[in-house]
């Protein structure tokens, strides 16, 4: 036993000076050369293709004044498309955040045969292009759709109005919070939900209790997607909304239009009512990175004796 525990000591010795080694070893090493380069191309590209187009956007929505900005983001039909924005997002985001839990909790937790066409499903909408997502509608609900005799006898409307851009917006957006859910709650393994279970907790106490602290952050990350996803959604929303100002126009639909009739002032301080949205969103995912990345040092730390 003795000199079991003595080959063991001894080979972990040997792992650790290995270690100290290839650390020290010249070859592991940063290149100063190589490290800046990088870096470089890195900020180049990030000053070129996103921080430049941004400042573009407020530098021309502010160009002819702060009267003329007011003005275009007070405007009726402005004000219209910036509620049908909020109205869709806030319809799509909580029943994706019910879909996107129940299926990754289905496909995390179970066994089922279909398993694999469910995945398949849930990734469709980022093969499919959101245009064709809009078509798909306008042949179900429009007025050479399939729907159209049943929807015209009861006169429910759906595309080019209100539920189209609902129905579309749910599309394109309901993979991102499942997505970022199932490979989170694969990890984490399924061993503390059946411990609860055997204890005596229910099935939504063992849910409430267990595997939602476990998932906030990935979930709150998929939501801040999902909603940003949903309030910039052009293609499948263009085609179903009949572009109507003031009552199927949401933001980017409404951008487009000012653009076309060369309001350029106007389209650009719309556009930077979006552009400050994805900027909180990006704050936001921030925030929840380093939220999810100071919980798990913080658990890791009162694992380790």
């Amino acid at each position: 036993m003795a000199g079991a525990t003595a080959t063991l000591n001894a080979a972990h010795l040997a792992s650790l000076n290995q270690a100290r080694h290839y650390e020290d070893s010249p070859a592991t090493r940063d290149n100063p050369l190589v490290k800046w380069t990088i870096l470089s191309i890195s900020l180049l590209f990030f000053a070129g293709f996103l921080l430049l187009p941004l400042a573009t956007v407020f530098v021309e929505a502010f160009k002819k004044g702060w009267d003329v900005y007011l003005a275009a983001i007070t405007e009726a039909d402005a004000l219209a498309a910036v509620r049908l924005t909020l109205l869709a997002a806030a319809i799509a985001v909580p029943l994706n955040l019910v879909f996107g839990v129940s299926a990754a909790w289905a496909i995390a937790k179970f066994e089922f045969r279909g398993k694999q066409l469910l995945i398949t499903l849930i990734d469709l909408p980022f093969s499919v292009s959101p245009v064709v997502a809009g078509l798909i509608y306008v042949l179900l609900f429009g007025a050479q759709g399939w729907l159209w005799p049943y929807l015209s006898e009861y006169n429910i409307k759906i595309v080019f109005a209100v539920p189209g851009i609902v129905l579309a917006t749910i599309f394109v957006t309901f993979p991102f919070i499942a997505r970022e859910l199932i490979p989170l709650m694969q990890a984490q393994g399924k061993e503390e939900e059946e411990a609860a279970i055997v204890l005596g907790a229910s099935g939504w106490q063992t849910f409430w209790h267990v595997t939602l602290p476990n998932i906030k952050w990935g979930l709150l990350y998929g939501v801040v997607l999902c909603n940003a996803r949903a309030m910039g959604e052009f293609g499948a929303v263009s085609v179903v909304s009949g572009h109507i100002r003031g009552m199927t126009n949401t933001l980017p639909l409404q951008i487009e239009i000012l653009y076309n009739e060369y309001q350029f002032a106007a389209s650009f301080a719309v556009a930077s009512l979006l552009a400050v949205l994805a900027l909180i969103t990006l704050i936001l995912k921030t925030y929840i990175e380093w939220q999810a990345a100071r919980t798990a040092r913080d658990s890791q730390q009162e694992e380790t004796p």
